[in-house]
């Protein structure tokens, strides 16, 4: 029997037909909803006169337009009519076709990345796809997860299937130590300034090393986050007794069977990428993409093209800034990327006993989830960002995106722990600095970025 990729594995053990022209016909074990990409994927199945396939196997909840403040009133507690109209609509259609949905007001709602994993919706070995590109996230846990869009979300709905054609393998190998200071998402970061934001363009990527599987499962899920922003179709990591651990609480069978869920010796990779990570330092963006990233004691790159020139225009910056020299407006620690428990307890320790810098003039904390909200609130974590001069919300993407009430204005610039950074991402012509919990909460208290 031939040596096969963890991709392969997850491909082949969910494979129902494949076409001549290579066309593939996937078997999908679980679907994730949230109320952005799935109204007219429900009405879809209305027009048609269908019904889910297989109900128990797809799961809502609202988080991109749910405030993170005032939701003692449910919906109607949403001020803008598009997002209250849009959660209203995950509501109804959840309730006509028997869906569950954890509506916002429900303890354990949260950002959609971040519940799957809570609620067992998320396990090794799966296929798992959710209308929202950061899907990979879950690949973290040897699963095949991925994006999908309004078409697709309705087609898994009706058949439980969906038709793709594979991607090829690639294997991210970050081997070595990194210094203490240096987090999952400046792993992330630094990979994609390695191999750009179209270096994984039509790869699965692997990602393992040394430095890799020391990693907590909270760390992983920031690194396969991110795989979509270096252009792969999916993110993974093999399968380990960190995965076990954090899935406890089924059979040993299972467990026997996630630990095959690893590249075998042997296997081919169609690329290899090799990186030394004792050469990785926090890491910050200065332009408007994610590969647009250099260490935090470096300096502001010289433009040497056209989308160079635009970016650092569109920013205000100058080459040949020092990084460290970046004067910042407001601060965000949140989004599927790093709200977990472990990015919030790092925040915190930064900003213990400390105060914000007096030109910051917002500085938000946004839990992933009410689970997690109520475990940092249980550990005083809210007592510590608040007595720095931070606010303490509710759950949802809040400001990684401008589809709720969290935005930058005009010209504010922001350190922000999401994903994206591209222009408007978090509201009409801001201006973003992706870093990690660390590095956001130590500008938040200098007012700059600062090497820690």
């Amino acid at each position: 029997m031939s040596a096969k990729t963890l991709y392969d594995k997850l491909w082949e053990s969910h494979l129902v037909r494949i076409d001549d022209n290579g066309t593939a016909l996937l078997y999908i074990d679980s679907h994730l909803i949230h109320e952005v990409t799935s109204p007219q994927a429900f009405e879809g199945l209305r027009l048609a006169n269908r019904k889910p396939w297989r109900v128990a196997a797809n799961f809502a909840v609202p988080d991109h337009n749910v405030p993170t403040t005032a939701r003692d009133g449910g919906v109607e507690s949403i001020v803008d009519p598009i997002s209250r109209l849009q959660v209203e609509t995950l509501g109804k259609n959840c309730l006509d076709y028997g869906i569950t949905e954890l509506n916002m007001n429900d303890p354990r709602q949260g950002i959609v990345h971040v519940i799957g994993p809570e609620q067992g919706k998320t396990l090794p070995g799966m296929t798992l796809v959710c209308g929202d590109s950061h899907t990979s996230t879950h690949g973290a846990f040897g699963a095949l997860a991925f994006g999908i869009g309004t078409s697709e979300v309705e087609h898994v709905l009706a058949t439980q299937c969906l038709l793709q054609k594979k991607s090829k393998n690639m294997l991210i190998s970050v081997n070595g130590q990194v210094d203490n200071n240096v987090s999952a998402k400046d792993i992330i970061l630094y990979i994609i300034g390695e191999i750009g934001t179209a270096g994984g363009t039509g790869y699965a990527i692997e990602f393992g090393g040394t430095a890799i599987e020391v990693l907590s499962m909270e760390g992983r899920m920031t690194v396969c986050n991110m795989a979509i922003e270096a252009g792969a179709r999916a993110g993974m990591i093999a399968v380990d007794d960190t995965t076990i651990e954090y899935v406890n609480k089924y059979s040993d069978m299972a467990k026997s069977y996630w630990r095959s869920l690893h590249s075998d010796a042997g296997a081919k990779f169609d690329k290899v990428i090799n990186i030394d990570a004792s050469l990785i330092k926090p890491q910050v963006t200065w332009g408007t993409s994610p590969e647009m990233v250099v260490a935090v004691d470096a300096k502001v790159p010289d433009a040497d093209d056209e989308g160079m020139r635009r970016a650092l225009d569109y920013m205000d910056l100058k080459s040949g800034m020092a990084i460290t020299d970046i004067k910042l407006d407001k601060i965000f620690i949140g989004s599927c990327t790093n709200s977990r428990i472990e990015d919030l307890r790092a925040a915190a320790q930064v900003v213990k006993g400390k105060k914000l810098a007096t030109n910051i003039k917002q500085a938000l904390v946004v839990p992933g989830s009410g689970l997690i909200k109520l475990q940092a609130e249980q550990e005083g974590l809210d007592k510590v960002f608040i007595d720095a001069g931070f606010e303490w919300r509710s759950p949802g993407c809040s400001m990684c995106l401008a589809m709720n009430a969290d935005r930058l204005e005009p010209g504010e610039r922001c350190a922000s722990t999401s994903n994206r950074n591209f222009e408007g991402r978090q509201g009409k012509a801001g201006r973003t600095h992706l870093v990690s919990p660390t590095m956001a909460a130590a500008a938040g208290i200098a007012g700059h970025f600062v090497t820690c």
